[in-house]
């Protein structure tokens, strides 16, 4: 299902196309309250509008766009199907890929002013080595070289080196070659402030430094959906906002 909003005003990628921002939210059944309240967070602030369509493994899968085997070290049902974005965006335009586990806190269309045509792809760079060794519901934590650098992407989906991430491609390279964006050159990879996927339990919010403040928390190590997470930083602004989503949900039902 895709959820869109019904903003009059048009989103502008690098100044002239004016069509719904397409974003895709990586889906996993474990963590559907997760998609549910990161979609509402994306929602309720953007002033721009947003096309939002989770990516769901077995819908994939039925549809013959994703056939390979779940590894031992995948920790969600999106390891590797999110490498489909610019395939199922019709390598047309921009389009964003965000892991479930997002809370946005700020309007999208301030993401979106960042995008520069002449990239690939733009993502944050994260410097990210976790100390502990499990994360959300016991899934092992891993450690590579640009961890966490997919987990929110804004992919150029008509660039040429884009074009190459086939089905075919994404079902049988390596992680290493996908999470690395190995296809691309390291000058093809533009960089976002590192407020739009603020590492919970690893990033730092400096007092009166408005640069600091996150744009979107990142539950990466498990959010308060998960029981052995619940007390985590920031897990207040994300109950806060599933309370909201629930009674949206309740009185649309009524």
């Amino acid at each position: 299902m895709t959820l869109a909003n019904g903003n009059a005003h048009q989103v502008t990628n690098n100044g002239d196309v004016s069509k719904p921002f397409k974003i895709f939210v990586g889906y996993d059944p474990r963590e559907d309250l997760a998609y549910e309240v990161c979609c509402h967070s994306i929602l309720k602030r953007s002033s721009v509008p947003v096309e939002i369509t989770p990516i769901v493994q077995s819908d994939l899968r039925k549809k013959g766009l994703y056939w390979r085997e779940r590894g031992p070290l995948e920790s969600t049902e999106f390891s590797f199907s999110r490498f489909l974005t610019p395939f199922l965006a019709n390598y047309d335009g921009w389009a964003m890929f965000v892991d479930c586990d997002f809370l946005y806190l700020a309007d999208i269309k301030e993401l979106t002013e960042l995008i520069d045509d002449k990239y690939a792809i733009m993502c944050v760079h994260h410097d990210y080595s976790p100390k502990e060794t499990t994360k959300m519901d016991g899934a092992v934590q891993t450690v590579y070289p640009r961890k966490n650098w997919s987990s929110m992407v804004l992919y150029n989906c008509g660039h040429p080196k884009n074009k190459g991430l086939t089905p075919e491609v994404v079902n049988k390279q390596t992680g290493a070659f996908l999470h690395r964006f190995q296809w691309l050159e390291d000058d093809e990879i533009g960089s976002v402030p590192f407020v739009w996927n603020f590492l919970e339990g690893h990033n730092k919010v400096i007092e009166n430094d408005s640069t600091t403040f996150p744009k979107a928390i990142h539950y990466t190590r498990g959010g308060p959906w998960f029981e052995a997470w619940k007390n985590c930083e920031f897990a207040d602004l994300w109950v806060k906002e599933m309370q909201e989503y629930m009674e949206e949900k309740k009185s649309n039902a009524n």
